[in-house]
């Protein structure tokens, strides 16, 4: 049985890890080298580096503070922000990433996915994908959550796998920050699509809520960050939970 992954998410912002709720009113979190290196000794399973600004501002991913992190952790980082093309994606994997997230860029330009894919299999290539519940169905949105797109969730995610995405990384938007639970509903709907790991992003509060993503919804990781970055929930704490309800958890 493959084993459930716990994923901390950095949002960086001018150079700073930052949170907000419902991908608004952001905080300062701390540096990215210091709390990255936290989570490489508290046994987090992968890291998740988003610059949430890179693609509105029309630039790359910071690539400084990629390259600082990558040389002090020894767990698999993901970075994603602002990455338009097969060269940007080299110069990451090149400097200590092992997978790239993409998700406006890729909305502006779906074949991006597929050269992606192909250059550097589908293994290296997440997609990031945020939604928010429309009354209907669920829609996506793009650029930090400012842009909504029209595309339902289903079928933007259908086209994705279709293109060569090897995992996908679905946030919640309504749920983010909240702390009230991952949506559950998003989720069911995502995975009944997918047949590639899904990632559960989006409204941690509690190790229950953990748990309760795992034992329910069809996903392989359960990614969040305020709960981790206020030290409001341990890691290694929440894998020994899981771990005596029959999760399986790297310990």
């Amino acid at each position: 049985m493959l084993t459930k992954r716990i994923i901390p998410c950095l949002d960086i912002k001018a150079g700073r890890v930052v949170k907000g709720v419902n991908f608004v009113g952001l905080k300062d979190a701390g540096s990215p080298l210091e709390v990255s290196r936290r989570y490489n000794d508290m046994g987090a399973d992968e890291l998740v580096f988003l610059d949430i600004n890179a693609s509105s501002e029309n630039r790359s991913a910071t690539l400084s503070t990629i390259q600082e992190v990558a040389s002090s952790v020894f767990i698999p980082l993901t970075i994603g922000g602002g990455i338009s093309s097969v060269k940007d994606i080299s110069v990451l994997l090149n400097n200590g990433c092992d997978k790239i997230s993409l998700n406006s860029k890729a909305l502006e330009n779906p074949r991006l996915i597929e050269e992606s894919a192909k250059a550097f299999g589908s293994s290296c290539v997440v997609v990031a994908v945020d939604v928010r519940w429309e009354g209907s169905y669920f829609e996506v949105f793009s650029h930090g959550g400012r842009t909504n797109t029209k595309r339902k969730m289903k079928e933007w995610l259908k086209e994705v796998q279709d293109l060569g995405a090897g995992e996908i990384l679905l946030t919640s938007m309504d749920k983010d920050g909240t702390k009230s639970g991952f949506d559950l509903k998003a989720l069911d709907l995502a995975s009944s699509v997918l047949d590639v790991p899904l990632i559960a992003s989006g409204g941690a509060g509690k190790k229950e809520h953990f748990l309760e993503v795992f034992k329910n919804c069809d996903v392989d990781a359960a990614l969040a960050a305020s709960v981790f970055h206020y030290h409001e929930i341990d890691i290694t704490e929440l894998k020994s939970y899981l771990k005596s309800n029959g999760i399986e958890v790297r310990l």
